[in-house]
C-alpha cells in the first residue's frame, strides 16, 4: 500500500498538481516587455492598460479582461495570467500587500489623467479647467498627490475644504470606480484618495457640492454621456478611442503603466 501511495504522488508531482488537487502556480516567464507576444496578459476592463495591451492580440497574446484590478492579480497569483498591466500607483499598492508579486523596471508607457465630461457640457469644461489651474498655482494640487504619494510626505497633507465655502451652485455628479488606490478606494466606508480629494478642491472652487457614484470603469463613459454623472474621474488617461464619445479637461497628473509579475 505505501509503495501504492507513493506512486501516485510521484505521478501527481509529474503532472504539476498539488496535494490538494490545484495545479502549481508556473514560474514567472515576463521579464521584459519583449517577453509579451504570446503571453496571456491581464486588465482591467476598459482601462488604457486594457487598450495597451489589446496590441499584442495580433501578436499571439491573450488578453483576459477583468471588472476590476485586483481580480487581474488575484488571476496572476493563481497562475491564470502570465502578467498584469495596470497604472503603476495601484500596482505599487498591490505589490506592498503581495509580497509574491513584482513591478518590472522596465516602463511599459507614459500617460497623462484628465476628468471625463461630455461633448456639450463646454461651459463645465472651461470651469473645471479654471478651477485646475488654480489648484495647481497655489499647490494644491501638488499637496493632494504628496499625501497620497511619496514616503516622506503620505499622509502630511490632507486636503480639508475652507469652512466658508459657498455651495450655492448645486452638485457635481463624479462617477468612478473606486478600486484604484491610490486615486480612489474606500477607507471607512468613505471614497477617499487622489482624485476624490481634486475633485471635492475643484467643488470648493466652483461652489458646488460632490456627490460621488462608484461604478464599474467600463461603464464610467457611459454615466457621462448619458447625463448620470457630469464627471468622470477614476485615473483616465485622454485616448482617441474615448475622445470619440467624450471630451476631456486639462491633465491633472502624469501617471506610468507599468508590468506586474510573480516573483522570480
Amino acid at each position: 500500500m505505501k509503495k501504492i501511495i507513493v506512486t501516485l504522488l510521484a505521478g501527481v508531482m509529474a503532472l504539476g498538481l498539488t496535494a490538494c488537487g490545484g495545479s502549481k502556480v508556473p514560474a514567472n516567464s515576463v521579464h521584459t516587455i519583449d517577453d509579451l507576444p504570446g503571453k496571456t496578459i491581464g486588465v482591467q476592463l476598459g482601462t488604457t492598460g486594457d487598450i495597451y495591451a489589446s496590441v499584442y492580440e495580433a501578436e499571439g497574446s491573450t488578453i483576459e479582461r477583468y471588472n476590476k484590478g485586483a481580480d487581474a492579480i488575484q488571476a496572476l497569483k493563481q497562475g491564470k495570467v502570465d502578467c498584469v498591466i495596470i497604472d503603476a500607483q495601484p500596482a505599487q499598492a498591490f505589490v506592498d500587500k503581495n509580497s509574491d508579486l513584482k513591478i518590472l523596471e522596465e516602463e511599459f508607457a507614459l500617460e497623462e489623467y484628465a476628468i471625463c465630461i461630455s461633448k456639450e457640457n463646454t461651459e463645465l469644461k472651461e470651469k473645471i479647467n479654471g478651477a485646475l489651474a488654480e489648484l495647481e498655482a497655489n499647490g494644491t494640487l501638488t499637496a493632494i498627490i504628496s499625501n497620497y504619494i511619496g514616503d516622506e510626505t503620505k499622509g502630511k497633507t490632507p486636503y480639508e475644504s475652507p469652512a466658508d465655502v459657498d455651495r450655492s451652485n448645486g452638485t457635481l455628479v463624479m462617477a468612478t470606480n473606486a478600486a484604484f488606490e491610490p486615486y480612489e478606494f474606500y477607507k471607512d466606508q468613505k471614497i477617499v484618495g487622489i482624485d476624490a480629494d481634486m475633485a471635492q478642491a475643484v467643488c470648493d472652487i466652483l461652489g458646488m457640492e460632490l456627490k460621488i457614484e462608484d461604478m464599474e470603469f467600463d461603464a464610467i463613459i457611459n454615466a457621462v454621456t448619458s447625463g448620470k454623472a457630469d464627471v468622470g474621474v477614476a485615473g483616465m488617461t485622454v485616448t482617441e478611442e474615448r475622445l470619440q464619445n467624450v471630451d476631456f479637461s486639462d491633465p491633472y497628473t502624469t501617471a506610468t503603466q507599468v508590468i506586474v509579475v510573480r516573483g522570480e
